[in-house]
């Protein structure tokens, strides 16, 4: 039916094939950035790389609170960060999501 209004295949294919199917996408990159976050303390821990990870299970060992306070303050900005964008990202992809003024 696009196509019989005159869109170009592009325009088909952005608007009513790629832009509904990407809230599932979105999802799951949002779900596995979560994942990465974990990962990096096991993976920096095993291999030795030096970061955040690292930085924290060193701190556990070392029993320096402010260390880990301060670790997890900013794992946990990155993680919210990452859901505040998903979020913010799906009132752009569909117009229907976004806040409406409650009439109350």
């Amino acid at each position: 039916m696009a196509r019989s209004k005159g869109l170009s295949s592009a325009q088909v294919l952005f608007r009513h094939a790629l832009r509904p199917s990407s809230f599932n996408l979105l999802t799951v990159i949002g779900l596995q950035m979560g994942h990465l976050i974990g990962g990096a303390l096991v993976v920096e821990t095993i291999f030795a790389l030096p970061g955040i990870g690292r930085l924290l299970v060193t701190a556990i060992y070392s029993r320096d609170i402010f260390m880990i306070q301060g670790c997890a303050l900013w794992i946990t900005l990155g993680y919210v960060s990452i859901n505040l964008l998903v979020d913010v990202l799906y009132a752009v992809l569909d117009p229907r999501i976004r806040l409406e003024r409650a009439n109350v």
